[in-house]
Parts: structure tokens; C-alpha cells; sequence
């Protein structure tokens, strides 16, 4: 089984912006590795910054809402490229058990 199989009948929810260069670069690895997603635009979804903001008490985006209940951040801010896809795996499959 890859890496992104483990992500199989999670069902992921991408809180974003098309403004946002770090929702640009999940939206890419989520496409090259053909990972089932919806997308939640912050700008266009009524009501969406304010939920993504009250559940996680942040205003920074990509986040990722797993299987409706658990959030992860959908960037890595501490790693010069901002995005690891193997980590990402690992976070997502952590917040869908």
C-alpha cells in the first residue's frame, strides 16, 4: 500500500483561497497524487473563514478538515518548502482515527 493509499475513506475537506500561494501548492500535491478532496473556498463559501477561525482558532489557511471532526494545518511553515507530502500523509491519517 503507498503512502496515499492510507488515505482512503478519509474524507478530507481543503479550506482555502486562491490567493494563498501555500493553498496553491496543496491543491498541486493533492492533484498529482490524486487525492480525493473537496475544496472550501474561504472567499466564495458563506461562512467558512468563520468556522475555520472558531474550530481552530486560527486565521492562517490551507487547513484541512478530516472526516468533519479534526483540523490540520495543510502547510508546514517550518520547512523551507512549506510542504511535505509524506508528513501530510501522516497527519491526516493521525486525525481520521
Amino acid at each position: 500500500m503507498s503512502r496515499i493509499d492510507a488515505l482512503d475513506g478519509l474524507e478530507l475537506a481543503v479550506y482555502s483561497a486562491t490567493w494563498c500561494p501555500d493553498c496553491r501548492r496543496l491543491e498541486a500535491w493533492l492533484a498529482e497524487n490524486q487525492v480525493l478532496h473537496t475544496k472550501v473556498d474561504i472567499e466564495v463559501v458563506p461562512g467558512a473563514a468563520e468556522k475555520l477561525e472558531a474550530e481552530t482558532g486560527k486565521r492562517a489557511i490551507p487547513f484541512v478538515l478530516v472526516n468533519g471532526k479534526r483540523w490540520v494545518r495543510g502547510y508546514h511553515k517550518e520547512l523551507s518548502q512549506r510542504l511535505d507530502g509524506d508528513l501530510l500523509v501522516e497527519e491526516l491519517v493521525a486525525a481520521g482515527k
